[in-house]
C-alpha cells in the first residue's frame, strides 16, 4: 500500500508541477506579448517624432521662402510707388503744357 500511496503522491506532485509550469509559461507568454506591444509602440513613437521633425524642417523652409518673397514684394511696391509718383508728375506737367499750348494758340 505504501508504494501505491507514494505513486499517488508523486502523480499529484507531477500534476501540480505541470500546472505551475503551465501557469508560468502562460504568464511569460503574456509578458512577452505586452513587451512586444510596448516595443512596437515605442518604435511608432520614434517614427512619428521623425516625421514631425521632417515636417518642421519643411515648414521652416516655407517660412523662410515666404519671408524672402515678402521682402521682394516690399521692394517691388516701393518701385511701383516711385513710378506712380513719376507718372503723376508727368500727367500734371502734361496738363500744364496743354494749358500753355491752348493759351498760345488763342
Amino acid at each position: 500500500m505504501m508504494a501505491t500511496g507514494t505513486a499517488d503522491s508523486q502523480a499529484r506532485f507531477g500534476q501540480s508541477v505541470k500546472g505551475l509550469l503551465t501557469e508560468k509559461v502562460t504568464t511569460c507568454g503574456t509578458d512577452v506579448i505586452a513587451l512586444t506591444k510596448q516595443v512596437l509602440k515605442g518604435s511608432r513613437s520614434s517614427e512619428l517624432l521623425g516625421q514631425a521633425a521632417r515636417n518642421m524642417v519643411l515648414q521652416e523652409d516655407a517660412i523662410l521662402h515666404s519671408e524672402d518673397s515678402l521682402r521682394k514684394m516690399a521692394i517691388i511696391t516701393t518701385h511701383l510707388q516711385y513710378q506712380q509718383e513719376a507718372i503723376q508728375k508727368n500727367v500734371e506737367q502734361s496738363s500744364d503744357l496743354q494749358d500753355q499750348l491752348n493759351h498760345l494758340l488763342k
